[in-house]
């Protein structure tokens, strides 16, 4: 990942993590609201994450880099979700940025967790990164990216977890919020 042109903002995701947090979120809100929640919308989620990480409607130039097992296709509770055709190499604009997105499998050689820091690592070394959005399994990997962001110097970094977290060098955001958002359940529907 360190030799390639990035782009100033770059969001990190767990592609695992967060179809199953996006699945978890589905079955509990259906029996809540009572009614079939379809798969979240990824485009709308990136515009949610883009925004709730500072970023302001303009010509933006975002990487969206999602981190997948080598034996998941696709993520079953997001569309598009297909990673090698639908989300590795492919694009869209709109009136916050223009999101690249760029899909990469974990290889044996490497576990999940590693893979996600080791990746962390190399876009906080890129000159060109300035903003980072990360998107990690907390439970697997928190301290480690924890460590990272208070260690960091000259980035603005947001974390997206399931649950408030103080952390040093970096702001912190409830990723509940623009899932529940990209899977299209209302205020309105919670009263």
């Amino acid at each position: 990942m360190s030799d390639k042109k990035w782009s100033e903002t770059v969001v990190l995701i767990d592609a695992d993590y967060l179809d199953s947090v996006a699945l978890d979120l589905i079955i509990n809100f259906e029996r809540m609201i009572n009614r079939p929640i379809p798969a979240g919308d990824l485009c709308h989620w990136l515009d949610c994450v883009a925004l709730d990480g500072g970023l302001q409607q303009g010509d933006n130039d975002v990487q969206a880099v999602f981190l997948h097992s080598k034996t998941k296709e696709s993520m079953e509770n997001m569309r598009p979700g297909k990673f090698a055709t639908e989300l590795n190499g492919q694009a869209f604009k709109d009136n916050i940025a223009e999101f690249t997105l760029l899909s990469f499998p974990v290889e044996e050689v490497v576990s999940p967790s590693d893979f996600y820091v080791q990746s962390l690592e190399a876009l906080l070394e890129s000159q060109q990164v300035k903003r980072l959005l990360l998107v990690p399994d907390m439970q697997a990997v928190g301290s480690r990216v924890q460590k990272l962001c208070a260690e960091a110097e000259g980035k603005h970094i947001t974390l997206f977890a399931m649950q408030p977290i103080d952390t040093k060098g970096c702001t912190c955001e409830i990723l509940g919020y623009s899932l529940m958002s990209a899977l299209g359940i209302r205020s309105d529907e919670l009263r």
